[in-house]
């Protein structure tokens, strides 16, 4: 498998719009996880784009293309897991690793804005992995919990509850946090007792 560059990114931009960006990964298999928060860089160097992570993928880095069974050996042996990544190196060179966010806000000048940016991230622009003291800065705001819970072709609520955990995780003031998140939430939801009940259940840590 490759090595992760050594200034912490985690892969490159490969499509962007407004709404979302699309990733790969620099070491296969090393996607940041599901509900993740990540930043990316813009052509401005005052201008950074903040996503949560709400697909990852791997397959074949050919257009249409599916990886093939690897498991048995010409001499008959079998192989399971990790065990074929080991027996096969170039598995690095033929899969591509890649993950989905979807943009939440964006920092100008030191502010963060949770709205689209004027500009999504440009293709081939750096993605990185956010440390816990952006996770508390981002999670100061709450404008975010009604755009990830709207934003079609996106698992809204699962995204949403596993950001809220990460967040409160780092911060020292976790369980008030998600006392202060779930009364947003009760706000946005408060003609919808089902949806509201499965939401707070689901961002107990």
């Amino acid at each position: 498998m490759t090595t992760v560059p050594q200034n912490g990114r985690i892969g490159e931009v490969i499509e962007s719009s407004t709404t979302n960006f699309r990733a790969a990964t620099y070491a296969l298999l090393e996607s940041p996880p599901f509900g993740a928060l990540v930043r990316a860089t813009t052509r401005d160097a005052n201008v950074q784009v903040y996503g949560l992570v709400y697909d990852i993928h791997t397959g074949s880095r050919e257009p249409g293309g599916r990886a093939i069974v690897r498991g048995r050996t010409y001499s008959g042996r079998y192989l399971y897991d990790d065990e074929i990544y080991r027996a096969h190196p170039d598995l690095s060179e033929v899969l591509q690793t890649e993950f989905a966010a979807l943009t939440v806000g964006y920092v100008v000048h030191g502010r963060l804005l949770q709205r689209l940016p004027p500009q999504p991230p440009p293709v081939h622009y750096s993605v990185y992995p956010c440390t816990d003291a952006e996770l508390v800065m981002f999670g100061e705001q709450l404008d975010f919990l009604r755009t990830v819970l709207l934003a079609p072709g996106v698992p809204g609520d699962e995204v949403l509850t596993a950001a809220v955990r990460s967040i409160a995780a780092a911060r020292r003031d976790g369980p008030a946090y998600l006392v202060r998140v779930g009364r947003e939430l009760a706000r946005l939801f408060k003609e919808d007792y089902d949806r509201l009940t499965v939401l707070l259940h689901r961002i107990r840590p």
